[in-house]
């Protein structure tokens, strides 16, 4: 792919002459909240090698979750070794990697030494709690908030409607990071002195690769950090000054396929080029080829993550829709909007813990040996109900369970409540985003739950794609570096490349689960406000 900013223009060979790009490989790099996972990519898109190791996260105190860095360094550099002696290559056949990673966790280190002030602040942490509640019942807030809306009123401006419905939330970087400039000295005087460097995951990494060459983020993670003005393309003068973080500290933001430069020749014998710095979700869906306005991706993972291709524009909406940049190649911008829910894998893998199967692929048979739960119902919400409901005070809950009540019928409402919560969020994004929907793909790893997305496809009456391989926050991180350096031509010639392996389409009628989900909904707002203080 031609024209990127900083990335060399390709010669290409001759007709018939053998093309050296095509003997190559592209590396995808998964840096998620459990798991890095690493693949290595042929011309074919075909999965030549791969690696992953588990991601632990430390508790320090209640509340607050972190990431070792150093061994997430030596895990990083681990799984790349071993992806590419798994493909049985060279590492001098790699012609480029790419990297997409989980958002909103950050650190920060001293720009000489390099040496880390603190573990990364993961984006499940909670230490700004506090923070977030006074600054969204500040005065300043609810004067900002006032005034957007009022001039919303009279101009219909996007922009001032966004800005009316702001608020900070703990998974925002901005607050967690003032936290950090409040109460950590270190920092605070490395700042002082200009000898601070704050960076998301991406950024460190790419800082640590090049030996500190490099320092930069790119537009779709800075989006999602709560600092970065998404309408202008820049960080946010007005929230940095609001909570007194210095515009200097933060990267700058270059496209999301570039040439981000080379990793220093020490760490893997031979420099490689890293032409892609991507957040999880934006990769997922560029992974799936969702390029075009209107494309739907539903990743099932950890937790469910919907989010619809925009186009050009930036939609923000009143029930829980959050505008994003998808990515930047050169003059091309992509928005997305999306909405999620927590306890998706989560609830499985906690279900899997109490002895209620031994292997998560159990659970589809085991739910379709029952005609249905037999009035249990479960609230899959270990970590607060996000929208449309936005109740961090929710209980996770076993609702109807009888004498007669077996392990099937447990496992079955978990999967049930799932494709329940999969059934809002579509929901939602019908009622507040009028745009027509083109198509829906899904990843993660639920999605090979057959049960669930044959469900879910009944409660949306839609076709839902499953593709071949379910890892596609990788394969986006590898199409986006592979479109910089010319491996790939362009988007289309991705388009064939992906495989789907089934194709999910309504059998029942939605009406056959209205009563199912009517109960569902009351056993939800049962288990709200359940941990609030009184």
């Amino acid at each position: 792919m031609s024209g990127l900013p900083g990335v060399p223009e390709q010669t290409r060979p001759e007709q018939g002459a053998p093309d050296p790009l095509r003997a190559g490989f592209v590396v995808g790099l998964d840096v998620g909240s459990s798991v890095i996972r690493c693949h290595v990519y042929d011309q074919e898109a075909r999965i030549r090698g791969s690696s992953a190791q588990k991601v632990e996260s430390l508790y320090p105190q209640t509340g607050w979750v972190e990431i070792d860095p150093d061994v997430l360094w030596v895990q990083f550099v681990a799984v790349i070794k071993e992806a590419v002696k798994a493909a049985g290559i060279e590492m001098n056949q790699i012609l480029s990697l790419g990297i997409s990673t989980q958002r909103a966790t950050f650190i920060t280190w001293n720009k000489k030494t390099g040496n880390h002030f603190h573990n990364f602040i993961s984006w499940q942490d909670l230490r700004a709690t506090d923070l977030v509640k006074s600054w969204n019942s500040s005065l300043i807030i609810k004067l900002i908030r006032g005034s957007c809306r009022l001039l919303h009123f009279f101009t219909r401006s996007k922009r001032l409607l966004a800005a009316s419905l702001f608020s900070f939330t703990t998974q925002h970087v901005s607050l967690r990071l003032a936290w950090v400039l409040q109460n950590l000295m270190e920092v605070q005087k490395a700042v002082e002195e200009g000898n601070c460097c704050f960076g998301t995951v991406d950024t460190w990494l790419l800082h640590k690769l090049t030996k500190g060459s490099e320092y930069a983020t790119d537009f779709s993670n800075a989006s999602t950090t709560g600092l970065f003005d998404s309408y202008e393309m820049c960080w946010s003068r007005l929230i940095a000054s609001l909570l007194s973080i210095p515009l200097s500290l933060l990267p700058p933001v270059r496209d999301t396929s570039h040439n981000f430069g080379t990793v220093d020749e020490e760490i893997f014998g031979v420099p490689i080029p890293i032409t892609a710095l991507v957040a999880d979700q934006q990769s997922a869906m560029f992974g799936e080829c969702c390029f075009h306005t209107g494309d739907v991706k539903l990743t099932m993972g950890t937790g469910t993550f919907l989010d619809i291709n925009t186009g050009k524009n930036l939609l923000q909406t009143v029930g829980g829709f959050y505008p994003l940049i998808g990515w930047k190649i050169g003059q091309e911008v992509v928005c997305l909007a999306e909405s999620n829910a927590g306890g998706t894998g989560t609830a499985i893998k906690w279900a899997q813990q109490l002895n209620l199967f031994t292997d998560a692929a159990e659970t589809e048979k085991m739910a379709k040996h029952l005609e249905d739960s037999e009035g249990v119902y479960f609230v899959p919400s270990f970590s607060g109900l996000q929208a449309p409901l936005n109740d961090p005070h929710a209980c996770a809950s076993f609702m109807g369970l009888k004498p007669s009540t077996n392990k099937h019928h447990l496992v079955r409402a978990i999967l049930e409540s799932i494709a329940f919560r999969n059934k809002q969020l579509y929901d939602m994004m019908q009622k507040e985003i009028h745009i027509p929907i083109t198509k829906i793909r899904a990843d993660g790893g639920v999605c090979k739950n057959s049960f669930v997305m044959q469900m879910t496809s009944d409660l949306i009456n839609q076709n839902i794609d499953r593709p071949v391989h379910i890892d596609m926050s990788c394969r986006g991180a590898a199409s986006l570096a592979g479109l910089a350096v010319g491996f790939w031509t362009d988007k289309e010639e991705l388009k064939k490349l992906r495989q789907s392996e089934m194709v999910f389409k309504p059998q029942k009628k939605w009406q056959e689960y209205e009563r199912s989900m009517e109960n569902w909904v009351k056993a939800v707002r049962r288990s709200m406000n359940w941990y609030t203080k009184i």
